[in-house]
């Protein structure tokens, strides 16, 4: 192997988790640069309508993607599992079948969005003025779809294995391609929004392809030429990546719903929430990170059925999220109007951007614990009772609690509900930790009874 690969199963787990989550940070940091860098070519070089179309794309890939992004956090947990039991055999067969099964779909999901752009941004109420430019960038992402897929597939498959260093060159590549491109693109060919589109799809192929032939040749990842999985694996596959993808359909959808509210308050606001959601991202970074991290080593530990570490990741972790999103929310919090000043100048734009940043920064901690704990319950393959928290999360308090507080404050209220629920949402995620069946879930023994 060229690079190192974690067991979690023994040794220090504070130590591994800073070790092994610090290059996964790192990542995350370079996935949010790339739209950050995007965001501030668009913003800067076409104006605030420009950067509200992006905002709203964005969410609409995310919302199409999502239950294709959701079996991939399946595979996290069924890859670790084999991993942390020492099964070769097994790893190579369900590898291949989340390939098959999730290829199958980017593409389906791929043509789908690609046609019905226009009617998803004219259902979620983009402002006219928006409109063509939204519909413009997102049908021309959705043609490169698959490679977004592809290399944060390879991603997850070598966090799986205890890799999560070699992911960072991937994604390097590609922001470092995609900072050259957007402006040259953009202005040097005045291909404008779709240039940023086109710089996307170069950039993001090159990683997939680089990370693919590293990854078969360097690795030593068991990938091999799609074949068709038994219908017992593509069974077992949909068992727990149907409740985790329709997990992330949830959440984006409420994203979506929450932008619906957005634009109703007009293009200044579409744009300044863009800004702010670049920022959210920072602060979201940490929760996201650990999450990641925490999937993969409580994964093999369960495998291992070593349940005394299990328990001790959910406590490192959840000491290591306040420290550090503390952190965080506080150095965004007090450099709130500089940042939103850097995607756009438009003074009321800037002024909604950090008036919602710095309402919900200090609440992002509370986030924080949702991907801990949640985290180590799927690990467990708790896919269904994530699925039921995120409903609850996003469209019993998230959404509607942003509604209603709008409706009462005005564009304020949006922050105000968001902060709201995330305080109410760690809540039910401790509750279900200490509470729920999660640990009499049995992924891998199951399996094996199917062979």
């Amino acid at each position: 192997m060229s690079a190192q690969q974690y067991d979690f199963t023994e040794g220090s787990i504070m130590k591994k988790m800073v070790l092994f989550s610090s290059p996964i940070f790192l990542t995350n940091i370079l996935q949010t640069s790339y739209q950050v860098i995007d965001s501030i070519w668009v913003g800067n070089l076409l104006g605030a309508n420009a950067l509200g179309a992006l905002a709203i794309s964005s969410t609409v890939v995310f919302t199409i993607l999502s239950f294709i992004i959701g079996i991939n956090t399946a595979a996290l947990t069924v890859l670790s599992q084999h991993k942390g039991a020492k099964d070769d055999e097994g790893l190579k067969k369900s590898l291949n079948g989340f390939v098959v099964v999730l290829g199958s779909l980017t593409i389906i999901l791929g043509l789908i969005g690609f046609f019905v752009s226009g009617q998803i941004l004219q259902w979620m109420g983009t402002p006219d003025e928006i409109l063509p430019l939204a519909t413009l960038y997102l049908r021309i992402n959705f043609v490169g779809i698959l490679f977004l897929f592809g290399y944060n597939f390879i991603a997850t498959v070598l966090r799986a294995l205890g890799d999560s260093k070699t992911p960072i060159r991937f994604v390097l590549l590609a922001v470092i391609l995609n900072t050259v491109l957007d402006p040259i693109f953009i202005s040097v060919f005045d291909w404008g929004i779709a240039g940023a589109a086109y710089a996307t799809i170069v950039s993001q192929g090159t990683a997939f392809l680089y990370g693919l032939i590293y990854s078969v040749y360097k690795a030593g990842v068991p990938f091999s030429i799609p074949f068709m999985p038994a219908m017992k694996q593509l069974k077992r596959i949909f068992k727990l990546g149907l409740p985790s993808g329709l997990s992330m359909m949830v959440i984006s959808g409420g994203v979506l719903a929450i932008m619906t509210v957005v634009t109703s308050f007009g293009e200044e606001v579409v744009a300044g929430f863009g800004a702010a959601q670049r920022l959210d991202s920072l602060i979201m970074l940490p929760a996201l990170t650990l999450g990641s991290a925490i999937n993969s080593m409580a994964g093999q530990n369960i495998g291992a059925e070593k349940w005394d570490r299990v328990g001790e990741i959910s406590k490192n972790g959840l000491i290591l999220i306040a420290t550090v999103s503390l952190t965080m929310s506080a150095l965004v919090f007090f450099n709130a109007e500089r940042a939103v000043s850097l995607f756009v100048q438009d003074q009321d734009t800037v002024a909604f951007g950090t008036m919602y940043v710095q309402t919900v920064a200090f609440f992002y901690p509370f986030l924080g614990v949702n991907f801990v704990l949640n985290g180590v319950v799927r690990a467990a393959g708790a896919m269904f009772q994530v699925f039921v928290l995120n409903v609850l999360s996003f469209w019993v308090l998230r959404f509607p609690l942003t509604y209603l507080f709008s409706l009462w404050l005005g564009e304020r209220g949006i922050g105000v509900g968001m902060a709201v629920s995330l305080v109410l949402s760690s809540v039910l995620a401790v509750g279900y930790y200490h509470y729920g069946k999660w640990r009499e879930i049995k992924v891998i023994e199951n399996e094996k009874s199917d062979e």
